[in-house]
């Protein structure tokens, strides 16, 4: 960071939030970033780095690139962020319905592992007796 702390270098992003310069190249190239240049150095403002964090923390969550783009797009045109924190809202509900289901199918598939184990134990026993 430069001593006003109001630019970032890539290596300043990419140090803070433990990725590599690569995966900030990534979402510039998506659109998400659009760092200023001097020369073939890429200058990160505030906003960028906003921005980035905002896009990290989708990725965490599981969301879309396409959700990322909307969510951080609907950001940047509007002052009143009513209407972002009721879309944000939507999706976290789509995106925790999805996590739930995928919940029940897991907890579905080790009860039925389960089953399996036992029976290939009994089995296991049934053979040793008649053996």
């Amino acid at each position: 960071m430069n001593a006003s702390s109001t630019t970032f270098a890539i290596s300043d992003l990419a140090r803070e939030f433990g990725i590599t310069p690569r995966t900030i190249r990534f979402w510039e190239d998506q659109g998400i970033l659009a760092p200023q240049r001097e020369g073939r150095t890429r200058v990160f403002t505030r906003r960028d780095r906003a921005r980035l964090k905002m896009a990290l923390r989708g990725k965490r969550l599981g969301l879309s690139l396409a959700e990322i783009k909307d969510l951080i797009g609907m950001y940047s045109n509007t002052e009143d962020e009513t209407p972002q924190l009721i879309e944000c809202l939507r999706i976290m509900e789509k995106r925790r319905a999805a996590l739930e289901q995928q919940r029940e199918d897991i907890e579905a598939m080790l009860s039925e592992i389960g089953q399996f184990e036992q029976q290939c134990s009994e089995e296991l026993v049934r053979r040793s007796k008649a053996g």
